[in-house]
């Protein structure tokens, strides 16, 4: 919601990110951080093909998570 609501300086801020179009979940912080500097290594291509893989429609997966009355703009 943070993000959304552009409350951390960085990154979403920054490009005015608002949606979360792909996320994996993982016990393992060790693994987490691996996995993410994997992907950030990966040419753009090769990321949007995980993100169709998964989320065809590039859908918010965020939207369930909080309230709808809430905006992002």
């Amino acid at each position: 919601m943070e993000h959304k609501k552009k409350e951390l300086p960085g990154f979403t801020q920054k490009y005015n990110i608002t949606q979360l179009v792909f996320y994996e979940e993982t016990d393992d912080i060790n693994a987490a951080i691996a996995r993410e500097k994997q992907i950030k290594g990966w040419l753009r291509k090769k990321k949007i093909d995980l993100i169709e893989t998964m989320n065809p429609k590039w859908a918010d997966l965020s939207t369930e998570w909080f309230d709808d009355d809430l905006d992002y703009s």
